[in-house]
């Protein structure tokens, strides 16, 4: 952020929030401190020697020869994908990736994939994209590219097959569930200029999509608000933040933009291993909307720095949450250096809502629940989210599985067919819907911000 009255973490000190290891990210960098290491007991002396005994016998003894920075970096990687599914270390290929993504734009198909029992799943193709316009979807299987099974490769390797540049052809084989046959597509690749926010006006009412936490989104999203009155020459009616399909990206960025449509009281708090090691953000005075009617849309694809934007806003009942449960991906991750080339990326805490609830599996219910219903496949796609990834975090509340495995039922008054809405000119019924309900508000109403406000710290937010 470049306000310095808004600016939340100091550049030693940034968190980023993502979903999966090719997810949007950012650069959050903390340096490694020796200092910080633990003391290390006789036990775990013990398993460092049995460490180096297995290293020595491959070393010697495997039928070729390997290289000891192979083995090395295998154990490396072994050892983090046995924590968490967002934990994992960045060879110089993947510490340039995420710097690449940080500068908002490369060549590539605007894809957010995780990998699943080795196979690459897409969890959002970012709007606008090549990704996007060729009908890929969240939830499907990328099995092919350019007709080569991709079934073996890291996440990374599959990843750098999609990226190219710009105007080259590639083609990709989709697995999507509910269909008899897999479906070929060829996309061009395009320049993927991350611009994390875009605005229009619907009526008298103001839309802004917010598509990544990147860099300098609340900035952006600040300067969107000024373009729609201006636009309209007088305030909106009311606002629709749209955060569907949006992965994530900084937590300071997350801070800001909640910021800009409260007038106090907090935002997220964030817990490490210790018990002391809490932080809190809080609203500063200034609501940039006003009070006028705030109507947030969230859906499946909606994870981390979007969940604590509508998390916040919903809190605070500041706005009307609407949609479908957000992925539910309640953790915090630090990039830590460990080279000028090289980083770990670390789960280091825990965020929670303002009233001190952690969407950690279960996610974000929206108050209003809309489903999708211009997609002509909303019913047959499956919901991906955090608590379908393998070792992910366990809710500390203990989340009732039977809540996270099957959405509310579909509301008996959305009964449209796609093909009616179509015919109809709705393209996206959640949005029409959302327009719709600020249509019905009252233009002179106000949406009042609770009336107990979390209590201002003594001291300013804690700067590392």
């Amino acid at each position: 952020m470049t306000e310095p009255t808004k600016t939340i973490a100091s550049p030693k000190r940034r968190f980023a929030l993502w979903q999966g290891a090719a997810a949007l990210s950012t650069l959050a960098l903390v340096p490694l401190a020796t200092g910080a290491m633990a003391t290390v007991d006789t036990a775990t002396t013990n398993e460092i020697s049995r460490f180096m005994d297995v290293f020595l016998e491959v070393r010697s003894n495997y039928v070729e020869p390997v290289d000891d920075s192979k083995l090395i970096e295998g154990a490396i990687n072994g050892m983090l994908a046995s924590l968490d599914p967002h934990s994992g270390y960045l060879d110089a290929r993947g510490f340039s990736n995420l710097r690449t993504q940080t500068d908002g734009e490369y060549g590539g198909l605007g894809l957010s994939v995780t990998m699943e029992d080795g196979v690459v799943k897409v969890i959002a193709p970012t709007a606008d994209t090549p990704a996007a316009k060729a009908g890929i979807k969240a939830g499907d299987y990328i099995t092919h590219i350019n007709k080569e099974l991709i079934f073996g490769l890291t996440l990374d390797e599959a990843v750098d097959q999609m990226r190219g540049k710009p105007g080259t052809k590639i083609d990709i084989t989709v697995v999507r569930e509910g269909q008899d046959k897999p479906i070929e597509l060829s996309l061009t690749r395009e320049i993927i200029d991350l611009k994390p926010v875009k605005w229009e006006v619907k009526g008298d009412v103001g839309v802004l999509t917010v598509s990544s936490f990147s860099a300098d989104a609340t900035t952006d999203l600040k300067a969107a608000m000024m373009a729609v009155e201006k636009s309209l020459g007088k305030k909106p009616r009311g606002w629709v933040l749209d955060l569907r399909s949006n992965p994530g990206g900084l937590l300071d960025e997350a801070v800001g933009i909640s910021d800009l449509f409260l007038e106090r009281g907090e935002i997220v708090s964030q817990r490490g291993r210790r018990k002391g090691d809490i932080e809190r953000y809080f609203a500063e005075p200034g609501d940039l909307a006003g009070g006028a009617p705030v109507i947030v849309l969230i859906d499946a694809g909606s994870a981390s720095a979007s969940e604590i934007v509508a998390g916040a806003l919903q809190d605070q009942h500041r706005a009307v949450i609407m949609g479908e449960r957000s992925f539910g991906k309640g953790s915090v991750q630090t990039v830590l250096p460990l080279t000028d080339t090289t980083a770990l990326r670390l789960t280091t805490a825990r965020y929670y809502t303002p009233s001190g609830r952690s969407v950690q599996e279960g996610g974000i219910d929206p108050d209003i629940r809309v489903p999708q219903l211009s997609d002509p496949d909303y019913k047959d796609r499956p919901r991906f989210r955090e608590s379908d990834l393998r070792r992910h975090l366990i809710n500390e509340k203990k989340v009732d599985n039977s809540l996270l495995e099957k959405d509310e039922k579909d509301d008996p008054r959305f009964t449209a067919t796609a093909e009616e809405l179509k015919a109809k000119g709705i393209e996206d019924f959640q949005m029409n819907y959302a327009l719709q309900t600020i249509g019905r508000i009252n233009p002179a109403a106000r949406m009042a911000q609770g009336s107990a406000p979390a209590k201002a710290p003594a001291k300013a937010v804690r700067r590392n």
